[in-house]
């Protein structure tokens, strides 16, 4: 469990300052996979695990990073334009682009810790680069809003780490709100809060399993993604992405795109209307609409976008039977990984440990099983 006051100590202690706290959450996707290259919809909510960023000015002119869980430091006399390949690309992916947008940047001493799961496709990356912009624009007080900080944080992540990332992560971590998931059109980054019910727990388990197909079938799916868009388009000019046709586009002209790239843009089309229909649901409070939703999204993404594993399937299987289940899908990028389930809050326990038993009975696996909330994006912490 973090504690920020512990982290203001050593902070004090290996700085000799008083910093100011902050934080940014994690965050896990309750539906709408692979649909944000499509200028599509998801829907993910910030969780209670977070990283921690303590950040005070130096006057020495020089940047100093420590990573708790990393028991490491950083000093740097300048910031660097090239990434080294290690934690601290981060944090300073996020002073680079704050630099390149005209901002001098001081001497700074920056303390991170987190506590969001490392590889288990929760966003730690994410939650690090919003804790480390939030806390430098408070520290240069600068005007960011949050979808701003969000767009920051995913250009340090494509330009400077250097992974091909799109928005969602960021934007969640920096905008969330507690008690709600948070759906969001990744076309123009407009977005609306839907209410989770206190009753409802967040329930996320980890398969313990990441298959190595995943690297090059991420490539592949969004090529296939697009080869359907543009066969699409011939007929429909205005079809951009897979966000601009319909079912109807598919069924019409379905046979002149290959049969494979057919069934991930069937995915992709009715991923977006899930949805959609999913915020309208929660918004409504129909938590089995939820549900139903919630398991036709796991059938597409493990049937028609092939994006799902044996270990995963059965994770879901698991969780639909026992009691208090509301809905279970695989969430991430696929192929491995974590499922999401929404679960009656006052059944969340007994579901831990029966999912876990059963998952391990079945696979010979232990797995990792978080209760979670969802909580607020990044904020500054009062002590």
């Amino acid at each position: 469990m973090l504690d920020a006051l512990v982290l203001q100590q050593l902070h004090r202690s290996r700085f000799d300052a008083d910093p100011m706290l902050f934080a940014a959450p994690g965050r896990v996707n309750l539906i709408g996979e692979h649909t944000d290259y499509a200028e599509g919809f998801v829907m993910p909510a910030a969780i209670d695990f977070a990283t921690l960023a303590a950040i005070s000015p130096r006057t020495d002119g020089r940047i100093a990073l420590w990573a708790e869980n990393y028991g490491e430091a950083r000093l740097l006399e300048a910031l660097p334009t090239e990434r080294s390949g290690d934690w601290s690309d981060y944090p300073l992916g996020v002073l680079r682009m704050l630099a390149d947008d005209g901002h001098a940047i001081p001497g700074l001493s920056l303390s991170l810790w987190g506590d969001v799961p490392l590889g288990s496709g929760l966003s730690s990356s994410a939650s690090v680069e919003v804790a480390t912009a939030v806390a430098v624009v408070a520290l240069l007080g600068l005007p960011y809003s949050g979808p701003e900080l969000a767009r920051l944080c995913q250009r340090a992540e494509n330009q400077f780490v250097g992974a091909s990332c799109g928005i969602m992560d960021q934007f969640i971590s920096a905008n969330g709100r507690a008690n709600h998931a948070l759906l969001l059109d990744c076309r123009d980054l407009s977005y609306r809060l839907a209410p989770i019910p206190a009753h409802v727990a967040l329930v996320i388990a980890n398969t313990m399993v990441k298959h190595s197909i995943a690297g090059g079938e991420y490539g592949s799916r969004r090529a296939e993604v697009e080869l359907a868009c543009s066969i699409l388009a011939r007929h429909r000019p205005e079809i951009r992405f897979l966000r601009d046709a319909t079912l109807e586009d598919l069924e019409r002209w379905g046979d002149e795109i290959p049969e494979v790239a057919r069934r991930r843009a069937r995915h992709v089309i009715s991923e977006n209307l899930r949805t959609v229909a999913a915020a309208e649901a929660l918004e409504q409070n129909d938590l089995e609409q939820v549900g139903r939703l919630m398991q036709a999204a796991h059938r597409s993404y493990s049937q028609d976008f092939e994006a799902s594993c044996a270990e995963a399937d059965r994770m879901v299987e698991l969780a639909e039977a026992l009691p208090g289940c509301l809905g279970a899908r695989l969430t991430g990028g696929g192929f491995g990984g974590c499922t999401v389930n929404l679960v009656e809050q006052e059944q969340a326990a007994a579901f831990k440990t029966a999912l876990g038993r059963q998952y391990r009975e079945r696979t010979g696996i232990e797995p990792e099983i978080y209760l979670c909330r969802a909580s607020d994006g990044a904020h500054r912490l009062t002590l």
